[in-house]
C-alpha cells in the first residue's frame, strides 16, 4: 500500500493530523509556512507544526512560495505517494496537485459544500449553526470543492468559541483521516462530489470585523464574541481604547440606549449589560482594556466607575 507522505500544516489545528501520520506512514517531510514575527517583541516565532516536526526529527521546508522553482524540485524530490494538508495557509498549484500518484488530501473543519474558504470555524458560530464537523476531501484546483472522502459531524456548544471548537475539531479531523486514509490508498473508497448549489463561503477574519455593532441584536453580537475568540477579538470603543468582550451572553433588556453601559441585578445572568438593536441586551462577563490584563465584568466595573452609564462605540 502507498505508505510515504509530505505532510503540509501551519496552525496548532494541523498538529494531531501531523503527529497521527507519524509511525503509521513514512513522513518524508513537511510543510510549513516560514517563521513570522510575533509579540510585543516581534520576535520569530515558528509555527506549532514546525515545532512538532522538529521534535520528531522530520525534515521541515519553509517556502514562501510553492510556485517557486527550487520548492516545487524539493518537493519532487521527496516522492511521496500522497500528500495530507491542514491548514497549510497556502494555494496548492495544479503541479502539486498531479505530483503524488494518489493526489493531495485535505482535512477540512467544516461539513463542505458548507463553509468553503478561510474561516470555517469562525464561520460556523457566526452563523449560529448548532452543528458543525470535518471532512476529508481529495483537493483539486478550486478553493475547497474537491470530492468528498469522509465526514464526521460535532455539535456547537453554545459557550464555544473558535478558539474550543477549532480544538475538538482537530483531534477529530485527525482520527477520521487516519480511518479514511487506508480504504482511499487501497482504492476501496469512492470520492463523493459536493452539491455545489449548497456551498457557502467564509473570508479572511480582520480585526476591524470584530468591532461590534450595537445596533445589531444581542444574539448577532454573542455570536461574534464567541466566533472572533481568541483572535481577532471582539471589541467596542470606551474612552478612546479598545476594549475587548471576551465573553458575554445575551440578556433581558432594560430600557437603555443601543451601546449604553448599565448594571443587572443580581438575578440575571451577567451583572453588566450594554443595549443593543432590536430591544435586546448583551451581558459583559469578561473584558480587557486596551494594555491591560483581561477580567471579570464586575470587577472591571469596580477599577472604572464611570463605566456604567457609559455610550460604548
Amino acid at each position: 500500500m502507498p505508505n510515504r507522505v509530505v505532510f503540509m500544516g501551519t496552525p496548532e489545528f494541523a498538529v494531531p493530523s501531523f503527529e497521527a501520520l507519524v509511525g503509521r506512514y513514512e513522513v518524508a517531510g513537511v510543510f510549513t509556512q516560514p517563521d513570522r514575527t510575533a509579540g510585543r517583541g516581534r520576535r520569530l516565532s515558528e509555527s506549532p507544526v514546525k515545532k512538532a516536526a522538529v521534535a520528531r526529527g522530520i525534515p521541515v521546508f519553509q517556502p514562501e512560495k510553492l510556485s517557486e522553482p527550487a520548492s516545487f524540485a524539493r518537493l519532487s524530490e521527496l516522492a511521496p505517494d500522497f500528500i495530507v494538508v491542514a491548514a497549510y495557509g497556502r494555494i496548492l498549484r495544479n503541479d502539486v496537485l498531479a505530483l503524488p500518484p494518489h493526489g493531495c488530501v485535505n482535512v477540512h473543519p467544516s461539513l463542505l459544500p458548507r463553509h468553503r474558504g478561510a474561516s470555517p470555524v469562525a464561520g460556523a458560530i457566526l452563523a449560529g449553526d448548532t452543528v458543525t464537523g470535518v471532512t476529508i476531501m481529495v483537493m483539486d484546483e478550486g478553493t475547497d470543492t474537491g470530492p468528498i472522502l469522509s465526514q464526521e459531524q460535532m455539535p456547537v456548544l453554545p459557550d464555544d468559541t473558535t478558539g474550543t471548537l477549532t480544538a475538538r475539531l482537530a483531534a477529530s479531523g485527525a482520527n477520521l483521516l487516519i480511518r479514511t486514509l487506508p480504504s482511499y490508498l487501497e482504492g476501496t473508497m469512492k470520492p463523493q462530489p459536493q452539491e455545489d448549489s449548497r456551498a457557502t463561503y467564509t473570508k479572511a477574519t480582520t480585526k476591524e470585523d470584530a468591532h461590534l455593532d450595537w445596533a445589531l441584536p444581542a444574539k448577532d453580537l454573542w455570536l461574534r464574541v464567541r466566533g472572533y475568540n481568541p483572535w481577532p477579538g471582539a471589541f467596542a470603543l470606551w474612552n478612546g481604547k479598545r476594549l475587548k468582550v471576551l465573553e458575554a451572553v445575551p440578556v433581558p433588556k432594560l430600557r437603555v440606549h443601543a451601546g449604553e453601559v448599565v448594571e443587572l441585578p443580581p438575578a440575571a445572568p451577567a451583572r453588566i449589560g450594554v443595549g443593543a438593536g432590536e430591544d435586546s441586551m448583551l451581558g459583559l462577563r469578561r473584558v480587557q482594556l486596551e494594555g491591560k490584563n483581561e477580567t471579570a465584568a464586575e470587577e472591571f466595573v469596580r477599577g472604572y466607575r464611570d463605566f456604567v452609564g457609559a455610550m460604548l462605540g
